[in-house]
């Protein structure tokens, strides 16, 4: 199939991926994020009362989801689960996908020191929970309180293990520019299907999977046509590991822009189910959608520089009733 399938790495990427390779920035440095924000103060790490405190919020953000409560949604959570809160807890209300977030035991907290902090001056940690299943959550620290900030990611094989004292990967020179690498390698292997970017991933990664499926969407969809455009969504944490890797915390973003076929008024076969479409766009059959999921991603960087995509979640987080994407 042509490399053109897939859109070419939106401006913004691009840049990104510029000034990675420079090496000038601070970890996560991302126009638009939604991280931690504490007004220019220096960020205070996390006690471990400080971190049981924060999850057990997850309680209070499960009953939330279940009783349609957005407001109280949004207030606990930020970065890419403030992203999935807006319009995807509005659009569960009228029968759309929402999070079923589940009970989870048995947490294991990472917690770095007080100089990780993210772009904007908040602080962060990790939970690992291990009951029922292998699941991470990250928490920032955002307009005063501890949010959630992605989560649950659930682990896809082995959990690696973590350097004991919990560092943040800032701290250490040499992971730390490979570290901020990750979310824009990701970026160009997932927009570069003939590989020229170099990008590459071990046998039965997730990420092997995920390609081919983009590349496959517009097919499915004929004779509507089909764009993809795939984009960091905020900023990015990580974790230095027991061998002196990293454990990079990050999201992507990726629409799905659909039209109708050459002399169609309507789509023929819709990317999303009826009832999420009526769900998101309040319309029963739209002449065009673009549609946003998000990605969440624990992936681990080696010393030698080599990745592996450790933990994954897939959430529907809006429909539109157009399709913005050329």
């Amino acid at each position: 199939m042509a490399p053109t399938v897939l859109r070419r790495i939106t401006a913004l990427s691009f840049a990104l991926i510029v000034l990675a390779g420079c090496g000038n920035e601070t970890f996560g440095q991302t126009p638009g994020s939604r991280g931690g924000d504490s007004d220019g103060a220096t960020a205070v790490a996390a006690t471990k009362a400080d971190a049981e405190g924060a999850f057990a919020t997850l309680t209070e953000l499960r009953e939330a989801w279940k009783g349609h409560d957005c407001a109280k949604v949004t207030s606990l959570t930020t970065w890419a689960e403030g992203a999935l809160a807006g319009h995807a807890c509005e659009a569960a209300k009228d029968g759309g996908t929402g999070l079923d977030l589940g009970e989870y035991g048995d947490v294991e907290y990472l917690l770095p020191g007080a100089g990780a902090g993210d772009d904007e001056g908040g602080a962060w940690f990790v939970a690992l929970a291990h009951d029922p299943d292998p699941t991470f959550f990250v928490f920032v620290q955002a307009e005063g309180r501890w949010r959630l900030g992605a989560g649950p990611i659930p682990v896809l094989h082995k959990t690696p293990k973590f350097d004991v004292d919990s560092k943040s990967a800032d701290e250490n020179p040499e992971i730390a520019v490979q570290a901020r690498l990750v979310p824009t390698r990701y970026v160009a292997f997932l927009t570069d299907p003939a590989g020229v970017s170099g990008v590459k991933f071990p046998s039965g990664d997730r990420m092997r999977d995920l390609l081919p499926e983009l590349l496959q969407a517009p097919a499915k969809v004929r004779p509507d046509r089909l764009s993809v455009d795939v984009q960091l969504e905020g900023q990015a944490y990580a974790l230095v590991l027991a061998d002196g890797g990293a454990l990079v915390f990050h999201a992507l973003r990726v629409v799905y822009a659909q039209r109708p076929g050459s002399g169609r008024s309507s789509l023929a076969h819709p990317r999303y189910g009826d009832a999420d479409v009526r769900a998101y766009t309040g319309k029963r059959d739209p002449a065009a959608i673009t549609g946003t999921e998000l990605v969440m991603l624990a992936t681990e960087v080696s010393k030698d520089n080599e990745m592996t995509t450790v933990a994954m979640r897939r959430s529907l987080a809006d429909i539109t009733p157009d399709a913005t994407a050329e």
